[in-house]
């Protein structure tokens, strides 16, 4: 099903974090908490750690799915870009 070195494992791996965070702060919190009165805080930390994580996979040797982790990350935040900051 999946290889460990696949495109579809990193969109999978990568679209974690993010989900997470959108679900924490998008859904659960609706801006309670006092850093977010900058509203794309919570997501630039998400996408700072998947950083981390493609280059833990591109170390390895896993280059496919870093550019997997890579596609969703860079996709998320130009939607948080476009969906959450143009409308301040």
């Amino acid at each position: 099903m999946l290889n460990k070195n696949d495109v579809s494992l990193g969109l999978l791996i990568g679209a974690i974090l993010p989900g997470v965070s959108l679900f924490v702060f998008g859904f659960l919190l609706k801006n309670q908490l006092v850093f977010l009165h900058k509203p794309g805080i919570p997501y630039f930390v998400a996408f700072a750690i998947n950083l981390f994580i493609i280059r833990y996979f591109y170390g390895k040797g896993a280059d496919k799915t870093g550019n997997g982790i890579a596609m969703i990350s860079l996709l998320f935040m130009l939607a948080i870009f476009i969906f959450k900051l143009q409308s301040l």
